[in-house]
């Protein structure tokens, strides 16, 4: 009689503990992804406090005022989200950027041209053709704006493709271009003609190309939720879409991409193009959501701070969203913390900054810490090749 194999127990069903063994690994990485941004944080706030108590200033009232500023009431926290909707815009652009291993540092301009042209549309088409429904201009002026922002995006994109030029220099300087160019046109053609107006600004867009508020008394709109759509919109678009992982493939290893017959040019324009969509559309949202006119200056500032929103998010699109909450408190709680302790509003650029350092220095937080290594660093540029 044959004999029968001996079959081990291994072999016979997989053991239950291996996948959990697996998974703890795993969620262990993934809570010390997330922990990092948030000790970062509490680490950058800790050393402000310091250098409050340094400036003979009560830390704790400082950041008592902050808080009142920011959250203490349903109006406080509405104009905490008013600030952090733009900011989610542009982060999504420079967080998308990073994925193709692209330095998008030109958000400031693509928003600003997004908001002229957005502004421009908003009042001059119904001149141009007659007025128009809501669910037409208010559509048309959101994807001028974008249009605009995915054209100025596209020329950094197009000159490193071409000739090689590194996109932080070319998106540097682009936005002296773009926003000199808007300067001027507000100072001149697109001017508010009316003799009272002594702004240079646009005149205001009409009521059918405005975006609806979202609570009575508020200035909350609805681009909150056009910024959460868009939002899930990039995070669908690059983890599950081709063009996504062709995106992050350029991003992690070009000359791999380009072995494997990736259009390595095309997609570095496309990346800078969407990336500056982003900003473009954050502009335009800002013009038909709270402003109704494009006014110059107010955008100062947004396209830069889009920068630490995203690496604090680590270049995540779903971390954008707490990242943009978080600098959106910072700003809107400034004023309350300088009529309660005191304390400059400029306080707030000096946390921006810590919060950045920490950020970077990834390792000393980790040391700081002692938190294990939760896999590869994110690239988020490829440097000056």
């Amino acid at each position: 009689m044959a004999q029968q194999p001996t079959i081990l127990a291994s072999e016979a069903a997989p053991s239950p503990s291996r996948p959990r063994a697996r998974a703890v690994p795993v969620a262990r990485a993934a809570l010390t992804a997330v922990a990092l941004p948030v000790l970062a944080v509490a680490t950058a706030l800790v050393a402000g406090g310091a250098i409050i108590a340094l400036a003979g200033r009560d830390p704790l009232l400082a950041y008592e005022g902050l808080w009142e500023g920011c959250c203490a009431s349903p109006r406080a926290l509405s104009e905490t989200l008013v600030w952090a909707t733009p900011y989610v815009f542009t982060g999504l652009g420079v967080a998308l950027a990073f994925h193709g291993g692209l330095f998008n540092i030109g958000a400031e301009g693509q928003l600003a041209l997004g908001a002229l042209v957005a502004a421009w549309l908003g009042y001059a088409l119904p001149g141009l053709v007659g007025p128009l429904p809501a669910v037409v201009h208010l559509p048309l002026v959101l994807l001028a704006g974008t249009l605009a922002g995915a054209a100025w995006g596209a020329v950094p994109g197009w000159l490193k493709a071409r000739t090689g030029a590194h996109e932080v220099i070319n998106t540097i300087m682009l936005n002296y271009v773009a926003l000199l160019a808007v300067s001027y046109l507000l100072n001149g053609p697109l001017r508010d003609p009316n003799p009272l107006n002594v702004i240079a600004r646009t005149p205001e867009i009409a009521l059918g190309a405005r975006l609806p508020r979202l609570a009575p008394d508020l200035r909350l709109h609805a681009g909150l939720l056009l910024a959460l759509v868009m939002t899930g919109v990039v995070w669908w678009g690059v983890y599950r879409t081709t063009l996504g992982f062709a995106i992050r493939a350029i991003g992690a290893n070009p000359a791999a991409a380009r072995a494997a017959g990736m259009p390595l040019g095309r997609l570095l324009v496309v990346t800078l193009a969407l990336s500056g969509a982003l900003a473009g559309l954050a502009g335009a949202v800002e013009v038909a959501g709270l402003n109704y006119r494009d006014e110059l200056g107010f955008s100062l500032g947004y396209g830069f701070d889009a920068i630490a929103i995203a690496l604090l998010a680590r270049a995540q699109p779903l971390g954008v969203i707490p990242a943009a909450l978080l600098l959106g408190a910072l700003r809107n709680g400034a004023a309350r913390m300088q009529f309660l302790a005191g304390v400059p509003v400029d306080l707030v650029v000096v946390l921006e900054g810590l919060i950045l350092l920490f950020v970077a220095a990834e390792v000393l937080v980790r040391r700081l810490y002692r938190l294990p290594a939760a896999g590869p660093p994110l690239v988020f540029t490829r440097g000056w090749r």
